[in-house]
């Protein structure tokens, strides 16, 4: 079996369900130790560093025999959970594909990247030096990637996100928003004393809907896209006699690289400023509860390219994309770290039945060998 399945299948039967998403679940301290054992064995110095309780990023170093430029390969070992999967840590290879909980999501291109390294450490790499960061919390909040770029740098980074062996220089950000309409409690027998909080809400979302069909019938970004957002979480009400008092409304904004950074949110104010107007009685508030800014690699780097030429070694076709997900390749690259990402092609990443293309991870790997060896 090639060493980077073989990796992989280990990875895939580890639980490394994030706990900030699903409370009690094991999180990434067990994959953790079993990436940080298996860099050492492949002859990487390692490093683990705690990037929130129980939760260690994993950082292996592997130096040129000269001096030269330096290249980060990093990956998230967290995955989301498991409900409606059969045997999520059941690594099943079938036609192909190899099937389980973050096999595409992103054990894949964690497991194409640091046999990289170790292809790199077998044949001993030429000049330079490889950084390998398996990092936690992607996602949910990316604490991991934070506690990396505080201590870490490098000349130039690939997150070895599922891109279909493409080249994404650039992907979509993301804001956060809660949004809290408020009535006037009442039995529901007294009209006259009640202030509908739900009812409210309904004109924020009508208001929202209209701005949506805005966003996306704006020309797109050459990458990215168009913006758009979505209404996520309701809640309200208390019984079903009593008029509701308050309505809470969590919604996702999503962001395109030149986007101003409150953007978002001065739309979002905007809608409950013009609803006040209509209705003195209208009462909301807004607020900015998380926010990701959109990625987009410098124009001119060197990297896309030479990843690029790398690539049509293998006879693989050359595509330059941008994402629509957001990745921690923005917290690296508002680091200074110029980033793309490259890693390989499968479905159903968070879905029920979520697989890997094996192919694509041994293609991956040896791409990624040869860019680290040949780092312009």
């Amino acid at each position: 079996m090639d060493p980077a399945v073989r990796l992989l299948r280990e990875l895939v039967a580890i639980d490394s369900v994030n706990p900030s998403l699903v409370p009690g679940a094991r999180g990434e301290a067990a994959i953790a130790g079993a990436i940080a054992q298996h860099l050492r064995r492949i002859g990487l110095d390692v490093e683990l560093q705690e990037a929130a309780p129980g939760r260690p990023n994993v950082i292996g170093v592997l130096e040129g025999r000269a001096r030269g430029r330096s290249l980060m390969l990093c990956g998230h070992v967290d995955t989301v959970g498991v409900e409606g999967m059969r045997a999520p840590f059941d690594p099943i290879e079938r036609d192909g594909r190899l099937y389980g909980r973050g096999s595409q999501d992103m054990k894949g291109g964690v497991a194409a990247m640091i046999d990289a390294a170790r292809a790199l450490a077998d044949e001993g790499l030429p000049a330079g030096r490889v950084i390998v960061a398996a990092v936690v919390d992607e996602e949910y909040a990316s604490v991991g990637a934070d506690a990396l770029v505080a201590r870490w740098r490098a000349d130039a980074a690939v997150v070895t996100e599922p891109t279909d062996l493409r080249i994404a220089i650039g992907h979509k950000g993301f804001a956060w928003f809660e949004i809290e309409t408020r009535g006037r409690a009442a039995h529901g027998s007294r009209p006259l004393d009640g202030r509908d909080a739900i009812l409210r809400m309904g004109r924020v979302l009508h208001r929202l809907e209209a701005l949506d069909r805005e966003l996306q019938g704006r020309p797109p970004h050459p990458l990215m896209g168009t913006a758009s957002l979505h209404a996520s979480i309701i809640t309200g009400g208390r019984e079903l006699s009593s008029y509701p008092d308050r309505c809470v409304l969590q919604m996702e904004r999503r962001t395109l690289a030149g986007e101003a950074g409150n953007d978002a949110a001065q739309e979002v104010r905007g809608i409950l400023d013009a609803l006040a107007l209509d209705d003195p009685e209208f009462v909301a508030d807004a607020r900015l509860t998380f926010a990701r800014p959109a990625y987009e690699i410098p124009t001119g780097h060197a990297l896309p390219d030479a990843l690029a030429a790398q690539l049509t070694k293998f006879g693989h076709r050359v595509e330059k994309v941008g994402m629509s997900f957001w990745t921690d390749a923005a917290v690296l690259g508002e680091a200074g770290i110029a980033t793309v990402l490259f890693g390989p092609g499968g479905a159903g990443l968070h879905g029920p039945e979520e697989y890997v293309n094996v192919a694509d991870v041994v293609a991956c790997r040896d791409v990624l060998a040869l860019l680290a060896a040949n780092l312009p």
